[in-house]
């Protein structure tokens, strides 16, 4: 138990959650205290703000039934720490770092301070290398890269969660050590309860580590779960090699916190009513993942945050977009069709991907049919609004065959059980039978060897072409082995 070495009894006011004490001396913003109230019970607090002699506390627990002449509040001296070790590999612990799995507290002879910092930017190493999800859409068009910041964008009733949830368990780098952090911010009781189903199993192996922070626990430890999370990460990954994937949901709970603070401590509010440091809060939160130089690990976020009404110009994923390297985005229509997971393919990217695919580290022919796919379904986006124009009826074969392509996508690529893992292999053999709808001459972004080995013929190549479509010669196809298109 950590004992404060200075005690205060000089509590003056108590607004919201948040109390003032005066007359305190070398109080340090960021410090973590401890309340203690007449009953003899003991909270918990944060420094938010210090002014000369006077500190602002943010209480876990709340303020409820504290008696400011009463009451003793120690400062510690320190931030908030967290024992980091390999022993929290398989526990479930609360935003504070304190067990709720019924298991003994976790222990170890070095502890870190929460807070943390940003990896120095001349240390980083680039990412290079893939994590494979097991999920076909994110796999094919998104893949994830070790060390990558790629955020999944949602809207409420959309199961961002489930994803989130499904990528935890199924994720891996092949042979290489791996581990999963997952930090749960202000969700129900009813989702802790799937998120301890879906990730059973990981953590029953020893590869997870679980952190819960429910609507009901303090506002506050909604803001130290992902510090915690990644803490726990930091000391996984740069300090016992291994690659490990930190999985934060909801965001947007955070940044809820982040404003409801902001508003109790007074601070005036930008756009959307939030703090004006709400981007460098969240670049600190963010930064902290990516691979260091001469270092073995790895940490990879994936953090999940809703858009109030689908606003995708909302200050949270508006901002989260500046900071990280590209955005999965979730469809309502897709999910209004019964498909999962909804990904909204176009406006879904990521940055890195070039970087971690390829020959050597998922199949030589993964970059040209991602960006053949991803030019084929812009191609069937624009038909699909000119058939909405003209009519059907003014399209021709060809345009048809590209509807027919988005069809494929959405049947036989995107649509997957929330149980189901794919291999790297069995994605992209998808792809290159989703592709297949399309006549040979219509695939530019691949090359004329890969056509020849992954192409589907038999059943999709001349029937619903026109006969002086199918009579044309195979001159448009690629000629070289090359792609037709520069790589962007």
């Amino acid at each position: 138990m950590i004992r404060a070495p200075v005690e205060y009894s000089t509590i003056t006011s108590v607004r919201g959650p948040l109390i003032v004490v005066e007359k305190t001396h070398g109080v340090g913003w960021d410090e973590y205290a401890q309340i203690h109230l007449a009953s003899g019970e003991v909270r918990h607090g944060v420094v938010l703000e210090v002014d000369h002699d006077l500190a602002v506390v943010q209480v876990m627990e709340g303020t409820a039934g504290l008696e400011p002449r009463t009451s003793r509040i120690g400062f510690i001296g320190r931030p908030l720490t967290v024992p980091v070790t390999d022993a929290w590999l398989g526990r479930e612990c609360n935003g504070r770092g304190d067990p709720i799995d019924g298991g003994p507290p976790v222990l170890s002879s070095v502890e870190r301070e929460v807070t943390g910092f940003a990896i120095n930017p001349a240390r980083r190493e680039t990412p290079s290398d893939p994590i494979i999800t097991g999920v076909s859409v994110v796999d094919a068009l998104a893949t994830v890269v070790r060390g990558q910041k790629l955020p999944i964008f949602s809207v409420g009733g959309l199961p961002h969660l489930e994803l989130a949830v499904q990528i935890a368990a199924q994720a891996h780098v092949g042979d290489a050590p791996f581990r999963v952090v997952f930090g749960a911010m202000g969700i129900t009781q009813a989702d802790v309860a799937a998120v301890r189903a879906g990730l059973q199993e990981r953590e029953a192996a020893g590869e997870l580590v679980l952190i819960i922070n429910t609507a009901a626990d303090p506002v506050v430890e909604r803001l130290l779960t992902p510090r915690l999370a990644l803490t726990i990460a930091e000391h996984l990954a740069f300090d016992l090699g291994f690659h490990v994937l930190v999985v934060l949901v909801d965001m947007t709970n955070y940044c809820e916190a982040l404003r409801e603070i902001a508003a109790a401590r007074g601070e005036v509010p930008t756009r959307g009513g939030y703090p004006g440091y709400l981007y460098s809060d969240l670049a600190s939160i963010y930064e902290r993942c990516g691979r260091i130089r001469d270092r073995p690990g790895s940490i990879t976020e994936i953090p999940v945050l809703t858009m109030p009404g689908g606003d995708i110009t909302h200050p949270v994923p508006d901002l989260s977009g500046y900071i990280t390297e590209g955005q999965l985005v979730l469809s309502a229509d897709a999910w209004s069709r019964g498909i999962y997971p909804p990904m909204d393919v176009l406006p879904s990217l990521s940055r890195l991907m070039r970087r971690g695919t390829g020959a050597g580290k998922t199949r030589d022919d993964h970059p040209a049919i991602a960006a053949q796919l991803y030019a084929s379904l812009a191609q069937a986006q624009r038909t699909r609004e000119l058939a909405e124009l003209l009519g059907a009826s003014a399209l021709s074969p060809t345009d048809r065959r590209y509807l027919d392509l988005a069809d494929a996508f959405e049947r036989q690529l995107m649509a997957q059980g929330e149980n189901e893992s794919r291999t790297i292999e069995e994605t992209l053999d998808l792809a290159w039978q989703v592709a297949s709808v399309l006549p040979r001459r219509e695939l530019r972004m691949v090359s004329r060897s890969q056509i020849e080995t992954f192409y589907r013929s038999s059943e999709t190549e001349a029937p619903a072409i026109g006969a002086r479509e199918a009579d044309a010669p195979e001159a448009d196809a690629p000629e070289a082995d090359a792609p037709q298109t520069s790589e962007s």
